[in-house]
């Protein structure tokens, strides 16, 4: 059976845009390709690499369970089948980044999309956010999130896995950070810094976000893909 693969991650890159609570993105040149043949002493080929510091939340990300439930699972420790499998995206782009995402907009959603969301489903929302923001001074300060109940209603649903399109699952003015508090009560995980959600809205498709295997981790940053049948 052919599919098509959709990349849903961001590119890392030193200068990227984090989070502000969370490390920048470093990228250091190790070695150059002249400075291992000389090293090395071959006079046919040479080895060139690069050293990365970044936060394990850099880019295109998941959550473990640990990093907002102190009794929470670490990445390393988690399911993998929270990270790939059966996903749909679900279009929420007409919530204004004034308000939050609620349960009847994701009913709405839901219904437009055709789609049925069922028990251990990985669940993506097109807020639309990196279509109109990325790059811009609104990308870590103007989009919609989860209200509690919202990302309650998800859980509750079956959901293992909520991506967003923006910085955060949760709205920016939200301290109580509710849709992390959600996946916390139901260790579930979230994927932040999505793209591409447009091609994949309204559509069921198979979802790889694995995570590096991090001992102790709090998350990890992705490559996402998403694999439609053609």
């Amino acid at each position: 059976m052919p599919f098509k693969v959709i990349d849903l991650s961001q590119e890392i890159y030193q200068g990227m845009s984090v989070f502000p609570m969370h490390q920048k993105t470093f990228i250091m040149v190790n070695m150059t390709h002249e400075e291992n043949m000389k090293e090395t002493g071959s006079k046919t080929l040479g080895f060139s690499a690069r050293n990365l510091l970044i936060s394990e939340h850099g880019g295109t990300h998941c959550d473990a369970v640990w990093e907002y439930k102190p009794t929470g699972a670490t990445i390393e420790k988690m399911p993998l089948e929270y990270f790939f499998g059966s996903a749909v995206c679900i279009d929420v782009s007409f919530v204004p980044a004034s308000r939050y995402i609620e349960v009847k907009d994701l009913q709405m959603a839901i219904k437009n999309s055709g789609q049925e969301i069922k028990r251990g489903d990985i669940v993506l929302l097109y807020t639309g956010h990196y279509d109109r923001n990325f790059g811009t001074e609104k990308w870590q300060t103007e989009y919609t999130g989860l209200s509690y109940d919202a990302a309650k209603y998800l859980a509750e649903l079956g959901v293992v896995n909520i991506g967003v399109d923006s910085p955060s699952i949760d709205h920016p003015d939200d301290l109580d950070f509710s849709g992390h508090l959600v996946c916390g009560e139901y260790n579930i995980t979230n994927t932040e810094n999505l793209c591409n959600l447009d091609k994949v809205v309204n559509k069921r498709f198979l979802y790889f976000g694995l995570p590096l295997k991090i001992r102790d981790g709090s998350g990890s940053p992705i490559r996402a893909i998403a694999l439609l049948e053609e």
